[in-house]
């Protein structure tokens, strides 16, 4: 598992690499520390969020370099952004992982991820039937977690 993670990262160095070539941008040692970091996370993340934990883990980055580099990462879809309700923007890294949905309380603002092919059936039946080739779909179901669950219900 731990070498399917290298392989990964090294594959979307590659991709950011080959990306601001193309566009003639440079390869600075903080746009790859901030890759790095992405997708060594299993979460959803602002860019505030991200911009404190390079700050905290030494590395000598701005908030711009950080918003910057979000803007590099979407454009070659390296990391998808997700604007849930009326929350600030989230991110989280896309290559070579599975579509998946996502469940938002509204109560404590936890995000879950679930996956159900037959949504993916769906899908694909709806494009054949509108002749619309799909690229990508997003499906966010809000609610409010179980008592158990609710990080919200935890607090009061």
């Amino acid at each position: 598992m731990e070498d399917q993670k290298k392989e990964k990262i090294e594959i979307t160095r590659e991709i950011l690499s080959e990306y601001l070539e193309k566009n003639k941008l440079r390869k600075t040692p903080e746009r790859f520390a901030i890759l790095h970091e992405i997708y060594n996370r299993n979460d959803h993340f602002d860019a505030e969020t991200l911009y404190k934990t390079m700050i905290n883990k030494g590395f000598n980055v701005s908030r711009a370099t950080v918003y910057n580099t979000l803007d590099i990462l979407l454009e070659c879809e390296l990391v998808v952004r997700h604007q849930f309700g009326k929350s600030q923007s989230v991110y989280e890294k896309s290559y070579g992982y599975r579509q998946h949905d996502h469940l938002i309380c509204l109560d404590c603002g936890v995000v879950k991820e679930f996956c159900d092919p037959r949504i993916q059936q769906i899908e694909n039946m709806v494009g054949e039937l509108m002749q619309f080739e799909v690229d990508h779909h997003s499906l966010t179901l809000y609610g409010k977690c179980t008592k158990i669950d609710c990080e919200f219900k935890a607090m009061s």
